[in-house]
C-alpha cells in the first residue's frame, strides 16, 4: 500500500469531529447547563415567594376580615339594642296599664309625654283591640278609629305577640318603624299597643362607626331593600343590587363585585329579633393597600434577583464551558504532539535506513570517480583528458548533492550532528530568499521584507535554520499565483524569542487541512508533492527548541509564523 495512503487513512481513523460539530456540542452543554442551574435555583425560589405571598395574603385578610366583621356585628348589637329598648318600653306599657287607662285619650297623652321626654324618636303611639280598630291614638296623623284588621302585621302580632316592622315612608314621607305589642287581660280579652319610631337614630349609629370614603354601612331588609340610606348604592327602599346570602346565619364576610365593577369586601350580619341585615362594604383595593405595596417590593426584589441569578449562572456557565473548551483542546493538542511525534519518529527510523542504504553506495561511487580522475590526471597522453575530468566532477558533484540530501534525512532521523553558531535572522532569511530569487522574478511575485534593524543574533544550526525557511517559503510559492504578494517579518519577540512570520495572499487552506498540514505524506499538490516538507519543518523547529503556527483562510493566503529560541534547546544525544 502506497505510504501517502496509509497516513490518510490513519489521520481520519484518528480526527475528531468538525469545527462545526464542536461549536454545536458545547452550545448544547452550555445550553444545557444554563437551564439546570436556572432551575435549580429559581424554581426553589419561585416556590418559596409563592407560599409566602399565600401566606401573607392568607394572614393580612384574617386580619382584614375579622375586624371588618367585629365591627359590622358590633353595629348590629347597637340597632338591636336601640329596637329592643323601644318594644321593652311598649311592653312595659302595655303590661302596667289596664286596657281602660289606655283607652282613655288624656292617659295615653300622659303615658307618650313620659316616654318623649325619658326616650327619643317615637312618632306616635295607640291602642287596637281584637277587631283592628284602633281605640285611642296619641300622633300628628288621624288615625283614631281606623281599622288594621285586614294588615299582614295585625295577625303577626296576634300569633307572635310582638312586631317590628320594616323601614317605610309613611304619609309625611319620612322614614320610620312601626312597632307592635300583644297583652292578654284575665278577662280573656287583649290589646294591642302600637307605636312608630323615628329611623334616625339608625343613621347616627351607623355614623358613629366612622367609616372612610371607601366604605359604606346600611340595613336592609330580607327582600334585600334598602332600610336605611347607602352611600354607594342610593336611598331608602331602593333595592340593593348586589345579591346577598339568604336564610339565617352568623356574621360572614365575602368578595363580590358591584355594579361599578368594584373589588368588595362585604360583611352581612342579620339580626336575631328583626328582619333587618346590617350590611358592611370596603373596597377591596383599599383594605389590601398594605398587601400590594408589600407585593410591590416583592415583585421587585424578585425580580431584581432573578436577574442578578441568570446574569450570575450565565457567567459562571460561560467560565465553565471555556474552561471545560480549553481542556478539551489541550488534551487534543497533546494527543495530536504525540501522534505527530510518533509518525515523525517513524519516518525518522525509514529516512535513517534510507540514508544509511544510500550512502553506501554513493561512497563507492564517489572512490570509484576520484580514482578515475586520478588516473586520467596522471596520463598525459590520454586524448580526451579534459572532457573526461569534466565528466568526472560532475559525478563527484552529483554524489556530494546526495550526500547533502541523504545528511538532511539523517537530520530528520535525529541521528545528525547538530552545529550551534551564531546566525543573523535578517540575513539568514536573504540568503535563502537566493534560491528564489530567479521563480519570484519569472512568476513577477512580490517579495516584501519588514525585517527587524538590530534584530538580536540566535545560536542555532544554519543548514536546518535554511531548510525550515526554504520549505516554508516553497509552500508560499507554490500557494500564491502569478503576481502574488509574500510579506516576510521578523521582530524580537520577548528577551528569549525571535519570531519571523512568512505571509501569503494565495489560495489558503481549509480547517481540515491545517489539522494535518504537518503530518508525513500529507500534501494538497496535485503533483510532486511528497508531503515531507513541512513534516521535516516541524521536526527541526521542534527539535531546535522553537513552536510553529499556522493560521489560513481559503481564498485569502496563510501566514506562517516561526518562534525562534535565542540559543537551541538541543535535548540531550540531539
Amino acid at each position: 500500500m502506497n505510504p501517502k495512503n496509509l497516513w490518510t487513512r490513519f489521520t481520519k481513523g484518528l480526527s475528531h469531529n468538525s469545527d462545526d460539530d464542536t461549536a454545536n456540542r458545547y452550545r448544547i452543554l452550555r445550553r444545557n447547563i444554563f437551564i439546570l442551574m436556572i432551575l435549580i435555583t429559581i424554581i426553589p425560589l419561585i416556590i418559596m415567594a409563592g407560599i409566602y405571598q399565600h401566606e401573607y395574603q392568607s394572614s393580612i385578610k384574617k386580619e382584614i376580615v375579622n375586624p371588618l366583621k367585629t365591627l359590622a356585628n358590633k353595629t348590629k348589637h347597637s340597632l338591636e339594642l336601640f329596637l329592643e329598648e323601644r318594644l321593652s318600653v311598649i311592653r312595659f306599657i302595655a303590661a302596667s296599664y289596664s286596657f281602660e287607662e289606655l283607652s282613655d285619650q288624656k292617659t295615653l297623652n300622659r303615658i307618650f309625654k313620659t316616654f318623649m321626654d325619658e326616650y327619643c324618636c317615637l312618632v306616635d303611639l295607640g291602642l287596637i283591640n281584637k277587631k283592628g280598630i284602633q281605640l285611642s291614638y296619641v300622633g300628628p296623623y288621624e288615625f283614631l278609629g281606623k281599622n288594621y284588621s285586614k294588615q299582614s302585621w295585625f295577625h303577626e302580632v296576634v300569633v307572635k305577640g310582638n312586631y317590628i316592622s320594616d323601614v317605610f315612608m309613611g304619609y309625611r314621607q319620612f322614614p320610620h318603624v312601626a312597632i307592635a305589642v300583644l297583652r292578654r287581660t284575665e278577662e280573656g280579652r287583649y290589646l294591642i299597643l302600637r307605636a312608630t319610631i323615628d329611623t334616625s337614630k339608625f343613621d347616627n349609629i351607623i355614623a358613629s362607626m366612622q367609616l372612610d370614603q371607601e366604605s359604606d354601612a346600611f340595613l336592609i331588609n330580607r327582600e334585600g331593600f334598602l332600610q336605611t340610606p347607602s352611600r354607594f348604592y342610593g336611598k331608602i327602599l331602593d333595592k340593593y343590587p348586589v345579591s346577598f346570602p339568604r336564610g339565617n346565619y352568623g356574621p360572614i364576610v365575602v368578595e363580590e363585585v358591584d355594579p361599578q365593577n368594584r373589588e368588595m369586601l362585604v360583611a352581612y350580619v342579620p339580626f336575631t329579633k328583626a328582619d333587618y341585615i346590617m350590611v358592611l362594604t370596603k373596597q377591596r383595593s383599599a383594605l389590601l393597600k398594605p398587601w400590594y405595596t408589600l407585593r410591590s417590593k416583592m415583585l421587585f426584589i424578585f425580580s431584581i434577583s432573578v436577574v442578578t441569578i441568570v446574569l450570575v449562572v450565565f457567567k459562571l456557565v460561560d467560565t465553565v464551558v471555556k474552561r471545560v473548551k480549553d481542556a478539551d483542546e489541550k488534551r487534543e493538542s497533546a494527543y495530536r504532539e504525540i501522534q505527530h511525534t510518533h509518525k515523525l519518529a517513524s519516518i525518522g527510523r525509514l529516512a535513517a535506513g534510507v540514508a544509511h542504504e544510500i550512502n553506501n553506495p554513493m561512497a563507492i561511487i564517489n572512490e570509484k570517480a576520484g580514482l578515475m580522475k586520478d588516473l586520467v590526471a596522471y596520463d598525459d597522453q590520454f586524448q580526451k583528458k579534459e572532457k573526461f575530468l569534466g565528466l568526472t566532477d560532475s559525478i563527484l558533484q552529483s554524489v556530494e548533492r546526495c550526500k547533502g540530501i541523504t545528511h538532511r534525512l539523517l537530520g530528520f532521523a535525529r541521528r545528525m550532528e547538530v552545529q550551534l553558531v551564531e546566525l543573523d535572522v535578517n540575513g539568514l532569511i536573504q540568503e535563502t530568499l537566493g534560491f528564489l530569487d530567479k521563480e519570484a522574478l519569472h512568476r513577477n511575485i512580490e517579495l516584501k521584507l519588514k525585517l527587524t534593524d538590530n534584530l538580536p543574533y540566535i545560536f542555532s544550526d544554519r543548514g536546518q535554520m535554511q531548510q525550515v525557511f526554504l520549505n516554508i517559503l516553497s509552500n508560499a510559492f507554490a500557494a500564491v499565483e502569478d503576481e502574488g504578494k509574500i510579506v516576510i517579518t521578523s521582530w524580537e519577540e520577548d528577551s528569549d524569542t525571535v519570531g519571523v512570520s512568512i505571509q501569503d495572499n494565495g489560495s489558503g487552506m481549509s480547517k481540515e487541512t491545517l489539522r494535518n498540514i504537518f503530518d508525513p505524506f500529507f500534501t494538497t499538490k496535485q503533483k510532486g508533492g511528497t508531503g515531507l516538507g513541512l513534516a521535516i519543518t516541524y521536526g527541526i523547529v521542534k527539535k531546535m527548541g522553537g513552536e510553529i503556527k499556522v493560521t489560513s483562510k481559503q481564498g485569502e493566503g496563510s501566514i506562517f509564523t516561526v518562534y525562534l529560541p535565542k540559543k537551541a534547546k538541543i535535548g540531550p544525544g540531539e
